[in-house]
């Protein structure tokens, strides 16, 4: 316990005028408790009272009355020590006789600035041990959660005024794909705050994919960042050359001029930024973009190539659950940043000669799936591969159709990817299991190599 806690700001009687108010005034009690932890009492008879209060609230969904929270002492305190619970009832029989809280008005003002004082407190503390282990990137993130604290003031979306907002398309913000046939299932392509998802096998087009959207964002003037994760700079860089001029790969620096005029009339900008295989995390992420930010540089499309190749914030002892903190967090870059994102996903052995892919194949975590806003997968052949063919899968669509196969047309020499007309008939029905969707796309697949 601090030696000065009787005569800080925040010390015992402003706590203890805190936890008076929250008890007498639901309203307020409503607003504190999404950003109190009682970890920020620094009186152990203060925490044990409002942990009560706060569990008797989520369990019956209501504000204790004072009779009732006096049962709860009596009946609710047997896992404490006696001198424990003699400070917590000595503390009620005060604050019960007292009745009106002690500067009122200054609490309900600085309460909030108490939260953050504690919560920057305990994060620094917090700091020293990650640290000592050189979890750099988890040292951010415990500083800036407590730095974030209490500051979202988006009261959200009124049902009956904000009636408009949600019939504009700028509501979403879309940034087209660069095909016509995926915009119209999409609502003209991935919107602000969502995540894409491409899945494929090693070699199927992971990359030349992101690259084509990138290149597409660019075209219509969005502004891109690129980051790769496996292919250098300047390696990406020429995936985009070749796929806004047309000019193949390899003969791009023998047309250099021809290349460079292409560009020129491009609308939109492109930033591409390499971090080694497993060098950068999601938080590395959003430290570039904000250096970008604060060069007044506008972010309207991420993409993250790819991100099984991410290190996760911090360690875990399961695989699965890293791919899974990694894919939630890229989500709410996408969210903090109000852009859409895409990136890609390595499927395992049961995709790598598929004639469709399916979710199923995802490597490692499944529910990554989950955290996705649009998911859809490459499935290439070798007899497609060496015909510049293959398929599109769409396998989750949360702003329209899916399970759609799309034959596709992929020229690797140029980054050109083309989407075929498609069979609107659906792949699957809600009620098949795994092994029935994968034997329905392959039924689906047959039906198609025969018309065409």
């Amino acid at each position: 316990m601090n030696k000065d806690i009787g005569f800080s700001k925040y010390g015992k009687q402003f706590q203890e005028s805190l936890v008076q108010l929250i008890l007498q005034d639901r309203p307020f009690a409503d607003q504190i408790e999404e950003v109190l932890d009682t970890r920020f009492f620094e009186l152990n008879y203060l925490r044990v009272f409002v942990s009560l209060v706060f569990k008797h609230r989520r369990k019956y969904q209501v504000h204790p009355a004072m009779d009732t929270v006096a049962t709860i002492l009596r009946t609710e305190m047997d896992n404490h020590n006696e001198s424990l619970r003699k400070q917590v009832r000595d503390y009620f029989a005060r604050i019960h006789i007292r009745k009106e809280v002690k500067d009122e008005q200054y609490i309900r003002e600085t309460s909030l600035d108490f939260c953050k004082k504690q919560k920057l407190k305990e994060a620094m503390m917090k700091s020293v041990d990650l640290i000592q282990n050189s979890s750099y990137d988890e040292v951010r993130k415990v500083i800036d959660d407590a730095l974030k604290l209490g500051t979202d003031n988006n009261f959200g979306h009124d049902f009956k005024k904000d009636f408009e907002a949600r019939y504009e398309i700028k509501a979403r913000n879309p940034v087209t794909t660069g095909w016509e046939k995926i915009d119209k299932l999409t609502k003209k392509g991935l919107g602000m705050g969502e995540l894409g998802v491409v899945i494929a096998p090693t070699g199927a087009g992971k990359s030349m994919v992101l690259a084509h959207l990138g290149a597409q964002a660019v075209l219509a003037g969005k502004n891109v960042v690129h980051y790769t994760l496996e292919l250098s700079e300047a390696v990406t860089g020429q995936r985009y050359d070749s796929c806004i001029s047309g000019v193949s790969l390899s003969t791009l620096f023998a047309r250099k001029d021809e290349v460079l005029e292409s560009i020129s009339d491009v609308k939109g900008s492109l930033i591409i930024k390499e971090y080694p295989t497993k060098t950068a995390s999601p938080n590395t992420i959003r430290t570039h973009l904000e250096k970008l930010k604060k060069q007044n540089k506008k972010i309207d499309m991420i993409l993250v190539d790819y991100a099984d190749l991410l290190k996760p914030i911090r360690n875990f002892t399961e695989k699965r659950n890293e791919l899974e903190s990694i894919y939630e967090n890229l989500r709410a870059i996408a969210q903090e940043n109000q852009c859409p994102l895409w990136t890609a996903s390595q499927t395992n052995r049961t995709g790598l000669n598929a004639e469709v892919v399916t979710m199923e194949s995802i490597s490692e975590a499944f529910n990554k799936c989950f955290v996705a806003d649009f998911i859809c997968s490459i499935s290439r052949t070798i007899k497609d591969r060496n015909a510049n063919g293959g398929r599109f899968f769409i396998a989750k669509n949360r702003n329209g159709p899916d399970g759609l196969v799309f034959p596709i047309f992929m020229d690797t020499s140029t980054v050109t990817i083309k989407v075929l007309a498609e069979d609107k008939t659906p792949v699957v029905s809600p009620a098949m299991d795994p092994g029935q969707l994968a034997n329905a796309l392959k039924e689906k697949y047959k039906k198609f190599r025969t018309n065409n």
